[in-house]
């Protein structure tokens, strides 16, 4: 069993380029007894994102807090608190942060998409 709180782990810049404002806590994975999968919260400050990329793994998006937009190819899709979002393996992403408050959301994908 793991439990913990959210203000007691280390938030990391996200410093691949292309991410700007980026920051990172990972949440619950193999570390914590949940093999094969992480859950790591994102915070995108103030004109944040992360970069425009592609991966062999899906996402699983819950949005906590603040707006955004996710990008998926030519698609643009507006995100606040409550929305979710599943962003299939191999498509082109990348989410950005739309106003000057932090956008906030929890992100899950498998373990190989956490290294």
């Amino acid at each position: 069993m793991f439990v913990s709180n959210v203000g007691e782990l280390e938030e990391a810049r996200v410093s691949v380029p292309g991410a700007l404002n980026a920051f990172k806590k990972s949440l619950i994975g193999p570390h914590e007894g949940w093999a094969g999968w992480v859950m790591r919260l994102f915070t995108l400050k103030e004109k944040g994102c992360t970069p425009c990329h592609t991966h062999p793994w899906p996402h699983i998006n819950y949005v906590l807090s603040g707006k955004g937009v996710l990008y998926t190819g030519e698609k643009k899709v507006m995100l606040e608190e409550g929305s979710i979002a599943y962003v299939p393996s191999d498509v082109e992403h990348q989410f950005s942060s739309t106003d000057d408050q932090n956008f906030v959301f929890i992100c899950i994908v498998p373990e190989e998409g956490d290294k």
